[in-house]
């Protein structure tokens, strides 16, 4: 019985992982084109960071809500979180931005810098889970007892 229980709790982790994994997919291919648009037409690194955290983040948001975890989450620990990993971005991207300035190709620059966007988001992507499943959107303890109380059948 314990086997059982723990197998539909690991199955239901995993789902809930794949679920997380799809909505970042498709928040960041909408907040990286946004980023690589911005950059490349010639708008500040630190700008085009907010343009494509502004156009990720949202949907990011919705789905996380709807999709991942299906119910409404602390707003000020969401605010947060994604504040804070925005900051982080805007702080890799402007240092990217400036060492890569000797650099002729515009194209190179958009690439690099455009690069440390995308790897900044996926260094933080499973720091950013454990936060929200843990701060954001945890089970309130009552739920979490009902969960482990056996169903008598």
């Amino acid at each position: 019985m314990r086997a059982l229980t723990k197998l539909r709790a690991d199955r239901g982790r995993l789902l809930l992982w794949a679920k997380y994994s799809a909505s970042s997919v498709f928040a960041t291919v909408v907040s990286q084109v946004a980023f690589a648009l911005c950059y490349w037409f010639g708008t500040p690194a630190l700008v085009a960071n907010l343009v494509a955290w502004l156009t990720g983040a949202i949907p990011n948001y919705l789905l996380n809500r709807h999709y991942t975890w299906g119910r409404s989450g602390q707003k000020l620990p969401y605010t947060i979180i994604v504040v804070g990993s925005a900051v982080i971005a805007a702080l890799v991207t402007s240092l990217t931005d400036h060492a890569v300035q000797p650099i002729d190709s515009h194209a190179w620059k958009t690439v690099l810098v455009t690069g440390s966007y995308l790897g900044t988001y996926g260094v933080l992507f499973i720091a950013k889970f454990a936060l929200f499943d843990r701060l954001v959107f945890a089970k309130p303890a009552a739920a979490d007892a009902d969960a482990h109380t056996p169903v008598a059948r």
